[in-house]
C-alpha cells in the first residue's frame, strides 16, 4: 500500500493511505460491455485497469474474453476476425480458441504451435457482459447475486453507461454521501439530507437517509420516480434511502410509504487505464411501475431527462475532484462525515495497491 505524509489543517502531522493510489481489486466480476455491443461473429476491444481484453462472440452465441495481444507480434486481437468459436489475429492469421490456446499458425503447421494468450472467465446476464480479470479459481464463488431490480418485471429499467474521468473511489464517495444535494439545487430545489443510521462489515457498508425539502419544487421526472404522480402511493409518509457499497459494487434503494422500493439502482465502476484515473460506469436504474398501465411509460422521457441531468452534474464534479488530485499529487480531502469515513476505509481494505508499471515490462 502506498502511504504519504499529509499535513492536516490543524497543523499536526499524520500518516495515511492515499485512497486514489488503491486500485480496484481484480478478483471480482467487472462489466466490460453490454450484450448489444457484441453481435455474433464480432470482436471488440476493452480494458480493465490498463489490461487490454478482446471480447468476441462465437457462432454459438457465447461470449469469450482473451488477452488483447497476439502472442506473435503483440498486436491487438480485436483487429482480427471470428471464425466459428475461434479468434484469428488480423496480422498473420494466428488462431486462438476460447481458452486462449493457439490452435493454428497457417505457415507453420499444427505440430509446432507456440504458446497462446491469457483467457478470462465471462459472465453474461441481464444484458451485460462481465469479465473476471483476477484469479480465475475465485470466479465462480464471486458471481454477483443480482443487479438490483434489473430483471424484475414490476420495474422499468434503463441502462446507465458513461466514461468518467476519475478514480473509481470518487464515484463511490459521490453516491454514498448524500450531503452533496446542494450540487443539484437547480434540478431539485433545496434538499436537506439527514443521516439516520450506518452499518458496516468486512466487505460492505451501508448508510440510511431521509430528506426534507426546504425550498423549490419537484420536477416531473423526480415526482414520477418518487410517486407524487403515482396513484396509491402515500407521499406524505416518511421516505427512506439506503445506499450500500458491497465491494466492488454499489446500490441505492428508495422507499416512500413502505412496501417495495420505488427506485433501485445498481452500479459498478470499471477502471480503464493502469493508473485508474478513468472509469466506465455500468449500471441499472429501475423505477417501480405505476398501477395504472402505461403511466410510467408516459413519464419515462421526464425520468430519463431528470436522471441524466443529475448524472451530468455528478460527472462534472467528480472529474473536478480528480483534477484537484492530479494538481496536488495526493489526497488532501478533509473528510468529516462518519459514513464516508467508513466507506473510505472499506475501499482501502478491499482494494489492491496500484502498480503503475508492471515489473515484467522492465520499465
Amino acid at each position: 500500500m502506498n502511504w504519504i505524509n499529509i499535513q492536516p489543517a490543524d497543523g499536526t502531522s499524520g500518516l495515511t493511505a492515499d485512497l486514489r493510489r488503491i486500485g480496484a481489486h481484480p478478483d471480482f466480476w467487472y462489466p466490460l460491455a453490454w450484450s448489444d455491443d457484441l453481435r455474433p461473429g464480432k470482436v471488440i476491444g476493452r480494458h480493465f485497469a490498463g489490461e487490454p481484453i478482446a471480447l468476441y462472440r462465437g457462432k454459438s452465441g457465447q461470449a469469450f474474453a482473451l488477452e488483447d495481444r497476439c502472442a506473435h507480434r503483440q498486436v491487438p486481437l480485436h483487429l482480427g476476425t471470428v471464425r466459428g468459436e475461434t479468434l484469428k489475429c488480423g496480422y498473420h492469421g494466428w488462431a486462438y480458441d476460447c481458452a486462449g490456446a493457439c490452435i493454428d499458425v497457417p505457415y507453420l503447421g499444427r505440430e509446432k504451435l507456440p504458446n497462446g494468450v491469457k483467457s478470462y472467465p465471462v459472465l453474461e446476464r441481464d444484458g451485460m457482459i462481465l469479465v473476471f480479470p483476477g484469479d480465475a479459481v475465485k470466479a465462480e464463488a464471486r458471481k454477483p447475486a443480482g443487479f438490483g431490480a434489473a430483471n424484475d418485471p414490476r420495474y422499468k429499467t434503463r441502462f446507465l453507461k458513461r466514461d468518467v474521468g476519475c478514480h473509481y473511489s470518487f464515484m463511490h464517495e459521490n453516491m454514498f454521501d448524500m450531503n452533496h444535494q446542494f450540487l443539484h439545487r437547480k434540478q431539485m430545489g433545496s434538499i436537506q439530507a439527514r443521516c439516520l443510521d450506518r452499518r458496516q462489515g468486512a466487505d460492505w457498508c451501508e448508510v440510511d437517509y431521509s430528506f426534507g425539502r426546504t425550498g423549490g419544487s419537484q420536477s416531473v421526472g423526480e415526482a414520477a420516480i418518487l410517486g407524487a404522480i403515482r396513484p396509491g402511493v402515500n407521499t406524505q409518509c416518511r421516505d427512506l434511502m439506503t445506499i450500500r457499497t458491497e465491494y466492488p459494487y454499489q446500490s441505492l434503494r428508495v422507499w416512500v410509504g413502505g412496501g417495495e422500493p420505488v427506485l433501485s439502482v445498481w452500479l459498478c465502476y470499471t477502471p480503464i487505464g493502469r493508473e485508474q484515473r478513468r472509469n466506465h460506469t455500468f449500471g441499472f436504474l429501475s423505477v417501480k411501475k405505476a398501477k395504472i398501465p402505461g403511466l410510467t411509460q408516459l413519464a419515462w422521457p421526464f425520468i430519463t431527462a431528470f436522471t441524466e441531468r443529475i448524472f451530468h452534474e455528478d460527472k462534472q464534479i467528480v472529474e473536478q475532484e480528480q483534477a484537484a488530485w492530479d494538481a496536488q499529487g495526493c489526497d488532501r480531502n478533509n473528510e468529516v462525515f462518519p459514513a464516508l469515513k467508513d466507506l473510505r476505509e472499506l475501499l482501502k481494505r478491499n482494494g489492491a495497491p496500484l502498480e503503475v508499471c508492471p515489473t515484467s515490462c522492465g520499465l
